[in-house]
């Protein structure tokens, strides 16, 4: 079953190993070293210098539309055979919204609600970057049943760094 493993930025290159992952988008800081295992080519490694911002910042990057639609069409290319790696720093916020943008992206017909149900079943601190999901919803016409999905599960427990966990891309029931 194919599916998306979100991490933290230190847990990447295990990831990426384990799962046998043929993609990889990193949603980190721009200054952020990230080094792109040898598995993983350049053209299916995604980097988004972003910070985890809803509003604008001093010296940090807010995620906007083109980010969105960077992530939206990067993984568009994804065929689903092997799973998919998402990391920001600390595998919370930024990476759990592109997991779930993902999700949403593969498999257009799947209900918001389950999808959010099943991220957080799978990760109890998962909080995503609410900037993101608000801009890919409406990039993919959801009307809002994203943010709503997102806003329903509500944030996830405090942790300062998440576990690696899997996001299936099919619905299991």
């Amino acid at each position: 079953m194919p599916f998306v493993l979100v991490c933290p930025l230190s847990e990447v290159s295990v990831s990426v190993s384990a799962s046998r992952a043929s993609h990889l988008i990193s949603l980190i800081n721009e200054d952020t070293p990230v080094v792109r295992p040898d598995s993983i080519t350049a053209e299916n490694h995604l980097f988004l210098g972003i910070n985890d911002i809803t509003e604008p910042m001093d010296g940090m990057v807010l995620p906007g539309e083109e980010h969105v639609r960077q992530l939206i069409d990067f993984v568009a290319t994804w065929d689903t055979d092997r799973p998919m790696v998402v990391h920001c720093f600390a595998g919370i916020s930024r990476s759990t919204a592109a997991a779930f943008i993902a999700v949403c992206v593969t498999r257009p017909q799947r209900d918001e609600r389950r999808i959010a149900a099943r991220l957080r079943a799978a990760a109890s601190f998962a909080t995503p970057n609410a900037r993101l999901v608000a801009l890919a919803d409406r990039m993919l016409g959801r009307e809002g049943r994203m943010v709503a999905a997102v806003a329903e599960i509500g944030r996830g427990e405090l942790a300062i760094q998440g576990v690696p966990f899997a996001l299936a891309v099919e619905d299991d029931g």
